[in-house]
């Protein structure tokens, strides 16, 4: 079931109070917001092309009339700022900034665009200040909402995988599976994939990345699928991978090093765990069993709104683990012309430790399919 427009904007005032009090403990006069999903966190509002205008006590939405009726709906109580066919989005940020005589804005210095910071130098004298992740660090806790959200977001994504698995036959191309996974996905009331699957049979499960190609599951005797589901602006993010065929030594092998890795990254997971520490559990595991260089990317990292954001789990990336926060834990083992191994399911950092999130088997003998 969808949450109505009230269910989501009752949040919003909430969070913008942590950045109204940010702003006023920063010294700023106000803070010029412009990452659309920082947007929809703060107010509700799921359309785009928007700014959000904050001080320490006030909140303004800036949109354009194809929006009107959608932010009646979605942020009734926010007060508003509409520009018309002859004026841009940047125009009305200059605008309320030169009304406002703001000394100081803060600014998203990875989504203002070079238009829009030449635009309000040009129309004010305001220092623009970088206040880069305050929105970001407030989203890396999740709320009961959204920790409800995405749970709802993993069961669906698990029904639909669940689905794609009892329908593969030998015929199927990867291009096909990843259809068939979107299709399932809005079947069971998903607003669609989280990011294009991927999915690799055999040799192309080498490629963490892959797009789906022609080839079939009966060239090789296994699939690697890395799929989400989207519900309610909220994602997933899971891999399994699937033996179509006799269990090769060589895949069990490898297999078993990387579910190993996985359980013991979720054994160190709880709050006031350095991230790195975190990734270092799952990868000292896999170079010891000498596959270190099979492993080029970080272990984790969260997701919400969007499908990578803090806190990432690598060995570069330094913080903390706190509670609330959600994050995959997904460590693999990729070996050119051959194939690639990852497992990967969703956790939830606990106040005692945590809670993974998604329930798929993973033992390699339950991931077999009779076709």
């Amino acid at each position: 079931m969808q949450d109505t427009p009230n269910q989501v904007h009752r949040l919003a005032p909430q969070r913008r109070n942590k950045i109204h009090r940010q702003i006023k403990r920063s010294g700023l006069d106000s803070m010029l917001v412009t990452d659309e999903k920082n947007v929809t966190y703060l107010t509700g509002f799921t359309g785009d092309s928007s700014y959000l205008w904050l001080t320490s006590d006030q909140a303004v939405l800036l949109s354009d009339s194809r929006y009107t009726t959608q932010i009646s709906e979605e942020c009734p109580d926010l007060e508003t700022m509409i520009r018309d066919a002859g004026s841009t989005t940047c125009d009305l940020a200059a605008k309320i900034a030169k009304t406002c005589n703001a000394k100081t804005i803060g600014i998203e210095p990875t989504s203002v665009t070079k238009s829009l910071y030449d635009r309000i130098n040009s129309a004010t004298a305001s220092e623009l200040v970088d206040t880069d992740s305050w929105v970001e660090t407030l989203r890396a806790i999740k709320d009961k909402h959204e920790i409800s959200t995405i749970r709802r977001s993993i069961r669906i994504a698990e029904q639909a995988f669940s689905v794609i698995r009892a329908q593969m036959t030998v015929d199927q191309t990867e291009r096909q599976i990843a259809h068939n996974l979107e299709h399932q996905i809005r079947a069971f009331g998903g607003s669609g994939c989280s990011f294009e699957p991927i999915v690799g049979i055999g040799p192309r499960a080498a490629l963490p990345h892959g797009i789906p190609s022609n080839r079939r599951i009966g060239q090789d005797p296994f699939v690697l699928i890395d799929w989400g589901a989207q519900y309610n602006g909220y994602a997933s993010d899971l891999t399994r991978v699937l033996v179509t065929a006799k269990i090769p030594p060589k895949l069990r092998k490898i297999h078993e090093i990387v579910l190993k890795a996985q359980l013991a990254a979720i054994a160190k997971i709880r709050p006031g765990v350095c991230l790195q520490r975190v990734d270092k559990a799952a990868r000292s595991l896999i170079e010891r069993a000498g596959f270190g260089k099979q492993f080029g990317h970080g272990l984790g990292h969260g997701f919400g709104l969007r499908i990578h954001e803090s806190p990432f789990l690598s060995p570069i990336y330094e913080g903390q683990l706190a509670a609330g926060m959600v994050v995959t834990i997904e460590p693999g083992i990729y070996v050119p012309g051959w194939g690639g191994v990852r497992i990967e399911d969703d956790v939830l950092v606990t106040k005692e430790g945590c809670e993974v999130l998604s329930s798929l088997p993973k033992s390699l003998d339950e991931c077999v399919v009779g076709m």
